[in-house]
């Protein structure tokens, strides 16, 4: 959903799928239409993946997977378990516009490894955006460790250890709209 990607970067955030079963099921997604596949003439060679507005029309899917998860499957992480955070921001666009979130946060994961990874989420013609990159005009900015982040997205959604500048009000609607509780809420009603 972020865009073009290299074989090596998603098999990056797939730990634990070999390079033949990722390879098998990137051919498979082409073969379906739901990829395209371009490859570059450069030593080394490299491959782009990118989604087709067939896989596209699927993101409202993928949402209510990311909904029905939050609601029936969520558990907190084992001590050893690898917690990507970004899957979670990926399946925005198939979620809902948040009730007053307009303009663009930046989202910041401050991983184990030490390394930033950096997310712009936005509201464009009533649908949801991301984007894996920086923005530092963004309207808000929302930074945590990935255990702060797993707090926040879980089911108590815990904020506290999230670091908020800008506008608190976006930050609180984006917030408000990835928390578990507002998918249970809105379920119920």
């Amino acid at each position: 959903m972020g865009g073009p990607r290299r074989f090596v970067e998603l098999q990056r955030t797939l730990p634990g799928i070999s390079t033949e079963q990722l390879r098998s099921r990137l051919n498979r997604m082409v073969a379906d239409g739901l990829l395209t596949r371009q490859r570059y003439r450069e030593v080394p060679p490299r491959v782009d993946y990118e989604l087709t507005d067939r896989a596209k029309d699927l993101l409202p899917v993928i949402g209510a997977l990311s909904r029905w998860g939050y609601q029936w499957a969520w558990s907190p992480p084992r001590p050893d378990e690898l917690i990507d955070v970004g899957a979670v921001f990926r399946s925005v666009p198939g979620l809902a516009v948040p009730a007053g979130f307009s303009g663009e946060a930046e989202l910041t994961v401050h991983r184990r490894d030490g390394l930033q990874k950096r997310y712009v989420v936005s509201s464009v013609d009533g649908t949801m955006r991301v984007e894996e990159r920086s923005q530092p005009e963004a309207d808000a900015r929302i930074a945590g460790t990935e255990d702060a982040w797993v707090a926040a997205l879980g089911p108590d959604a815990d904020t506290s250890e999230l670091e908020v500048t800008g506008e608190s009000a976006v930050a609180d609607a984006l917030l408000g709209g990835l928390a578990p509780v507002a998918v249970r809420d809105a379920a119920v009603a």
